[in-house]
């Protein structure tokens, strides 16, 4: 038997205590032992549901239970996570988590903790909730040189982005609409503004390259400049509009960067979306391979958690299969990194930028204004020759 306890009762680790019931039977064929949730820890109370006997209030019946042998985060944020998680480890209990801020902010302190601890540390479910990715990363594409990861790696941008593009409307009215929906937080900025996917990118990264890298290095552009406008031109040349994360290794130096992206039809993540999401791996002898799903939600998210719980019983007593070392990843400046632009001016504004640049024109869709896209370019050369002129939009082009 196999003793689990939940941190946090909400959205996730309810999910999680669902899962290990109603699937226990292909759990223990999978795991090759029963698993059982003992105790769940939470601030409230909760009358009448099904596990209110295990609610616990006190962590420390928790980390100093002997029969408990694995802990599940999803509290979520740092505080007080990385406390409970890092004295469960160094009680000799193996964490599963799905928090990303977690992982960005401690894995490599967690993970060599874990290491030393002979315990495992599993967060599977940090970076794309029901979309395995993580596992493969170490286990799958391991004869590969990556040369680069991209994705589409959260679900309320990508839903905002999907409905402003289906419907015409604008951010403000879809992100209202998201909101009530459940699909976005009452504050979004986290979602908005790119963090969430910076951190999930960061993770990635990591992983990929065996070594730390700090997520506040990440250049981080969320979606929250994108108009209806935008999405008109995007229309006109049958592109779409895509909140990608991505980090990519070229000439020797690793880049990372979140942003905007306008994605022609023959992306493989052109036709990903609503709340979906979907993540492409280049390998330098594979080639791309893409792992697509639901990137949030109760069941899904919970579902990889569960696999991690199953992995940590059978590998129980094996060192654990991470490469994650304390080294800090240099990460290049995105601004040096070359791309092609989408850019907006304004009628008058391109004709005096028809001599500083080399572009395809795209006219007659808002009219006292002109698009275009430019050549490959770094972002640094592309803000010298707009100099004086006022952009109205600026969207990397791929």
């Amino acid at each position: 038997m196999t003793n689990v306890a939940i941190l946090g009762y909400g959205t996730i680790g309810s999910g999680v205590a669902k899962v290990i019931k109603e699937n226990q039977d292909v759990i223990k064929l999978n795991s090759g032992d029963d698993i059982k949730v003992s105790k769940i820890l939470d601030l409230r109370d909760f009358p009448g549901d099904e596990n209110e006997s295990l609610i616990t209030h006190d962590y420390e019946e928790i980390v100093n239970d002997p029969d408990i042998d694995i802990v599940v985060e999803t509290m979520g944020g740092t505080k007080p996570a990385f406390d409970f998680v890092k004295r469960a480890i160094l009680a000799g209990k193996s964490v599963c988590t799905s928090n990303k801020a977690l992982v960005a902010d401690h894995g490599t302190e967690l993970i060599r903790t874990a290491k030393e601890k002979n315990v495992k540390f599993y967060f599977e479910a940090s970076v794309g909730g029901g979309i395995p990715i993580l596992r493969p990363l170490k286990t799958c594409i391991v004869a590969d040189q990556v040369e680069s990861i991209r994705g589409i790696l959260n679900g309320t941008t990508n839903f905002i982005l999907t409905k402003m593009e289906k419907d015409g409307a604008s951010y403000e009215d879809v992100l209202k609409e998201a909101q009530s929906l459940g699909y976005a937080e009452a504050d979004p900025t986290a979602d908005v503004e790119g963090f969430d996917t910076c951190r999930k990118i960061a993770i990635l990264t990591a992983l990929t390259y065996g070594a730390q890298v700090d997520y506040q290095d990440i250049d981080t552009k969320g979606i929250t400049q994108i108009t209806s406008e935008d999405m008109e031109y995007a229309q006109k040349i049958n592109r779409k509009i895509k909140l990608l994360g991505m980090s990519k290794k070229e000439n020797g130096k690793l880049y990372a960067l979140v942003a905007p992206y306008m994605l022609d039809e023959n992306d493989p993540l052109f036709p990903v979306s609503g709340v979906f999401n979907a993540i492409t791996v280049k390998g330098n002898m594979l080639g791309d391979v893409m792992f697509y799903g639901q990137g949030a939600g109760k069941e899904a998210t919970a579902s990889a958690v569960v696999t991690d719980i199953v992995e940590a019983v059978k590998k129980h007593g094996e060192p654990l299969d991470i490469r994650w070392e304390a080294e800090k990843l240099t990460v290049e400046s995105a601004d040096e990194l070359e791309d092609r632009f989408f850019v907006r001016l304004s009628s008058q504004d391109a004709a005096a930028a028809d001599t500083l640049l080399d572009y395809e024109r795209i006219e007659g869709v808002i009219p006292g204004e002109v698009g275009f896209i430019t050549k490959k370019m770094t972002y640094t050369e592309l803000q010298g020759k707009l100099d004086g002129l006022n952009a109205l939009s600026v969207i990397r082009y791929a």
